[in-house]
């Protein structure tokens, strides 16, 4: 089962970076190990996060108030790229983000994000760069509101964006479904199609194997 993701009203931080790949948003050597779930928050975007000596940078925008309770990430093009690793996910879920819009996302992220209940919202460069604008007049305390139901982006002057998700991923995540989850909704029809199967093809079926 993943998280359900119906709607959201939030705080939004812009991290405006180019080609943020998966080891920015968290390093290999916090991924070995077992039991990392849920460890991982604290460590999510290390390298821009802390200096040197272990203290926040100040610059770094999840540092400064009131991005520290954004639930929702703007982010520049081809955002997750790199590595395959769903720890990246499981690290900004945990950091307490819902959803990322961008223009581009790294293809396995953005499936990985679907896959664990985080919502990767796709519209024009243009579009998030004025979103970018409308968060900075506001110095972050103007929401930023995303309905997946009627697929909007609600901005803190009341305009409207419109963003399109695949209809099936839109679909899990309103439920909070998974791949597995999905499938089990077709139990009924996956068992009769056994059943029909077994009696066209038997010679198929191990004999001793029930369904």
């Amino acid at each position: 089962m993943a998280d359900r993701f119906q709607a959201l009203s939030a705080i939004a931080a812009p991290i405006m970076r180019e080609n943020v790949d998966t080891d920015v948003v968290i390093r290999i050597e916090r991924l070995v190990g077992n039991n990392i779930r849920g460890t991982l928050g604290k460590w999510a975007f290390g390298s821009l996060r802390y200096l040197s000596d272990g203290s926040e940078n100040p610059d770094f925008v999840l540092n400064r108030e009131p991005y520290r309770q954004a639930q929702i990430l703007v982010t520049g093009p081809n955002f997750g790229c790199g590595s395959s690793r769903e720890g990246a996910v499981w690290a900004i879920k945990e950091m307490g983000i819902r959803a990322i819009i961008g223009s581009s996302f790294g293809d396995i992220f953005h499936a990985n994000c679907f896959q664990n209940g985080l919502l990767p919202i796709v519209i024009d460069k243009s579009e998030v760069e004025q979103i970018v604008s409308e968060i900075e007049a506001t110095q972050g305390s103007g929401h930023v509101g995303i309905d997946l139901e009627t697929e909007t982006i609600s901005m803190p002057s009341g305009r409207k964006i419109a963003f399109k998700i695949d209809p099936r991923r839109r679909a899990a995540l309103l439920e909070g479904l998974d791949e597995i989850g999905l499938t089990l909704k077709r139990d009924a029809d996956i068992r009769a199609f056994q059943v029909a199967d077994r009696a066209k093809r038997p010679w198929i079926y191990t004999q001793g194997i029930t369904w």
